[in-house]
């Protein structure tokens, strides 16, 4: 397709502003490459953003309470372990850690992201929670920032892409509210011990890490309030922690730990270090994370809040009642709020064959228990992905119901590698950042911290800005007159 010359040298000076404001992707150790994006926001009704912002600090106060009710968890995780190796880990790092004498002695620090679609027939329902490296908040808010740039240094052509008239641009004060809780976090750890020096904030992060601007810009942020960042992969923490007094975390050659944030961590890959290993997979590296456990450190994420956002749970929620939901400390009204976001999820079953045929071909999705992309099955792919499964597999598996978006009203325009593309059927996945301190929302507005949004064409199942076909996008809403 042909773009006029405006819109060409906006395009040019939207991917300069990404580049000069960290929202890329590390190529080589010298060179980077910008995330893509849309050129205009989403739009969505002002109320129904507004309720997304009201109802995920409840979801936060829910996943908390699941976190610590931890018989709920190892009943909700013990039928899939024969199914899951790594979740059979994770039941035995969270045993490790509660059964140790003294148990956990960390500070659990919820950072989630909860992700939406907006379904055009029942509203915004929820898709999954995640509660570890729970990232990209910062180029959310970098994306917001630059479609104000674009709206005000290219009306015309902007308001051209837009996909409605008359909108507005909705904030996004991600990096500033994530940093404060993070700093917050630390803070409370570093006074409990009222050793001197600034605190100390450990992110644990995968080897050749190509995401590290996103991870980056919160450091930073960090930095500016006072606070000391370090950096480690799993490997670089094995024989390097150590315990102070107070049970103290220690960093060789950094010192006292006061905030841990994982990065890695959500696949068996992060542990694996087969020169380290001595009887099973994963062991040596998976020690350091159970090690920090133990230690007075604020912690995100916890294994027990790992094993909370996972899908399994998220079935096991989605099929309570309200009623049932108040045993999480939740209001009856709290309850509703939540069964309202949550839609249909049901194990996988050798009778699962049979229910696909009596819905509509896209009526559910095909998930395990895996993060990021990659882990769904559509349409067709279902029968055929279930039907090669082995029973023991079943219960890591679920069905849940798919959601239909409207796409945008009018085609949107892409950039990717610096290159312009139109999309006549753009959709788009709202994650909702809040952030909890021991249960305590830590912030303005009662937790909520930001959001991120992802958009892809419909017509795609991978939806990942880092993974899939997705583009880094931002919200608008419409001004009603």
């Amino acid at each position: 397709m042909t773009f006029d010359r405006p819109t060409i040298e906006s395009a040019a000076d939207a991917v300069d502003w990404a580049l000069a404001h960290g929202v890329a992707f590390k190529k080589t150790a010298r060179s980077a490459e910008h995330t893509a994006f849309s050129f205009t926001p989403s739009v969505i009704a002002s109320d129904r953003f507004d309720h997304l912002k009201s109802s995920v600090p409840i979801l936060g106060k829910l996943i908390h309470s699941v976190s610590e009710d931890h018989e709920f968890l190892r009943q909700a995780i013990a039928p899939i372990v024969s199914g899951d190796p790594f979740f059979k880990a994770l039941l035995k790092m969270h045993d490790e850690i509660h059964n140790s004498p003294d148990g956990p002695r960390r500070l659990p620090l919820l950072v989630m992201r909860s992700d939406f679609m907006d379904d055009a027939e029942l509203g915004p329902k929820l898709i999954e929670f995640n509660g570890i490296a729970a990232g990209m908040g910062p180029f959310g808010q970098r994306i917001s920032e630059l479609h104000r740039h674009l709206s005000q240094n290219s009306p015309s052509t902007f308001k051209k892409w837009a996909s409605a008239a008359d909108s507005q641009l909705v904030g996004n004060p991600a990096i500033e509210r994530l940093a404060h809780g993070f700093a917050a976090a630390s803070r409370k750890v570093k006074a409990e011990f009222g050793d001197d020096g600034p605190p100390a904030f450990l992110t644990v992060v995968q080897e050749n890490e190509d995401n590290v601007f996103d991870q980056r810009l919160l450091e930073y942020a960090l930095q500016n309030k006072g606070i000391k960042t370090v950096r480690r992969t799993f490997r670089e923490l094995h024989n390097n922690l150590s315990s102070g007094p107070g049970h103290r975390l220690i960093l060789e050659d950094v010192g006292p730990i006061d905030a841990v944030y994982l990065r890695a961590g959500y696949q068996y890959a992060d542990y694996a270090a087969h020169d380290l290993d001595r009887k099973f997979c994963c062991d040596a590296l998976i020690h350091a994370r159970t090690f920090m456990e133990k230690h007075r450190v604020a912690m995100n994420a916890t294994v027990s809040q790992q094993i909370a956002t996972s899908k399994r749970v998220q079935m096991l929620l989605a099929s309570s009642k309200a009623e049932e939901l108040v045993r999480f400390k939740l209001t009856l009204d709290e309850a509703k709020t939540v069964t309202d976001l949550l839609v249909e999820m049901i194990p996988v079953s050798k009778d699962s064959a049979a229910l696909l045929q009596q819905r509509p071909n896209d009526h559910w999705v095909l998930k395990n228990q895996g993060e990021g992309g990659g882990h769904c099955y559509f349409g067709d792919d279902i029968a055929g992905k279930i039907l090669s499964l082995s029973e023991v597999e079943h219960d890591a598996w679920s069905l849940m119901q798919r959601l239909h978006p409207s796409p945008r009203g009018q085609p949107a325009l892409l950039i990717r590698n610096g290159e312009l593309e139109q999309v006549d059927d753009l959709i788009s996945e709202i994650g909702m950042f809040t952030v909890h301190l021991d249960g305590q929302p830590v912030g303005q507005e009662f937790g909520y911290c930001g959001y991120l949004v992802r958009s892809k064409s419909a017509a795609s199942t991978e939806g990942g800005v880092h993974s899939g076909m997705g583009v880094l996008d931002s919200l608008a809403v419409e001004n009603k007159s």
